[in-house]
């Protein structure tokens, strides 16, 4: 099971559930919002569900109907705030990046500086 997956199915919970306290989801619909990006099997996203629980992201039970089952999905604070904290995470990255290029160009230009005064 990759992370991304995960982050995939995580997103997409998210969305479905962000504006209830709880919410109706099937494995199947689950893997048809996500075939455009990745394709999961419903062990799969069985596998991914628990994860999800043991790393308190969400709370879920299994209910039986006649089209197959569902998972009745609470999201947990941890999942509640799981969009915004990727956006911040995201966000740090590129900070981290911009200072890193920010830093070896001015790291290069005072190597330039140095050289052009003790070559001369």
């Amino acid at each position: 099971m990759s992370q991304r997956k995960q982050k995939l199915v995580m997103a997409y919970l998210c969305k479905v559930c962000s504006s209830k306290k709880s919410c109706l989801v099937s494995p199947n619909q689950i893997a048809q919002a996500i075939s455009k990006k990745c394709v999961l099997t419903i062990a799969e996203i069985d596998e991914i569900m628990a994860a999800l629980a043991l790393e308190n992201y969400l709370d879920f039970v299994v209910s039986d109907s006649k089209e197959g089952y569902y998972y009745c999905v609470t999201l947990r604070k941890k999942g509640q705030s799981y969009i915004l904290d990727s956006k911040k995470q995201k966000k740090t990255f590129g900070m981290l990046i911009l200072r890193s290029i920010f830093l070896a160009t001015v790291s290069f230009v005072f190597g330039v500086i140095l050289r052009a005064i003790f070559k001369g």
